[in-house]
């Protein structure tokens, strides 16, 4: 973290307090896999929203988070059109939280979100070094209906839902259905699939349930 303020931040931005900095980049850290609100932020860390806007895209730029981009549907849904804020290293992440133990991570309340960024990293940069660049997305609407990806094909739609939760269980598909039920078209369906926090995989009416280990080995991350 030192060399990346000392050194790499210096070279793309002209980042006076290098210390203030440092302070947004371990907010940020504290905001993996959620909304990004700038103007919170930005409030919490004492800086002008337009200096959190462009911290940023100086984090962007040197590959350290990036901005998953919400749906977008024809439907007469009230969708949230804010990105997530997701990191590309969740190692770093969890060194910005002070996490030094899997013991800590496994007792830690932003475990759950942790899990997520590491999905949904892990799958953007699977497909990145296939030169598929696009996309991806979240579904989320004003009534809390959520999906964490989704991965848009030629013909039809990928949910994935990231659940930390080491036991398989019914529940687990409950959010990427119901956005199921508000996406399903004709010509193109919805596969689901919740990546997770176990050891086996298992197959329930047209939803997959896939370990994290095994998270590489399927298909539909292409």
């Amino acid at each position: 973290m030192a060399t990346y303020i000392e050194r790499d931040v210096r070279t793309i931005s002209n980042i006076g307090d290098l210390a203030t900095f440092q302070r947004f980049v371990q907010l940020c850290a504290g905001r993996t896999s959620q909304l990004l609100n700038y103007s919170a932020l930005a409030a919490d860390c004492g800086v002008s929203q337009p200096t959190a806007k462009a911290w940023i895209s100086v984090l962007e730029t040197s590959f350290i988070v990036f901005r998953l981009p919400a749906f977008h549907t024809n439907l007469r849904t009230r969708l949230v059109k804010m990105p997530k804020l997701h990191f590309y290293d969740t190692g770093l992440v969890c060194w910005l939280l002070g996490i030094r133990s899997t013991d800590q991570l496994r007792t830690h309340p932003l475990r759950g979100a942790i899990f997520e960024t590491w999905v949904v990293s892990e799958i953007l940069k699977h497909r990145t070094n296939r030169g598929e660049t696009a996309g991806l997305s979240f579904y989320r609407d004003r009534d809390t209906v959520e999906t964490d990806l989704i991965i848009e094909h030629a013909n039809h739609l990928t949910l994935v839902d990231a659940r930390a939760a080491q036991t398989a269980s019914a529940r687990l598909f409950d959010g990427a259905r119901r956005v199921r039920d508000h996406l399903v078209e004709p010509l193109r369906p919805c596969d689901v699939v919740i990546a997770y926090g176990g050891h086996d995989v298992q197959i329930r009416s047209n939803a997959k349930l896939v370990p994290w280990a095994r998270l590489h080995e399927e298909k539909w991350t292409r």
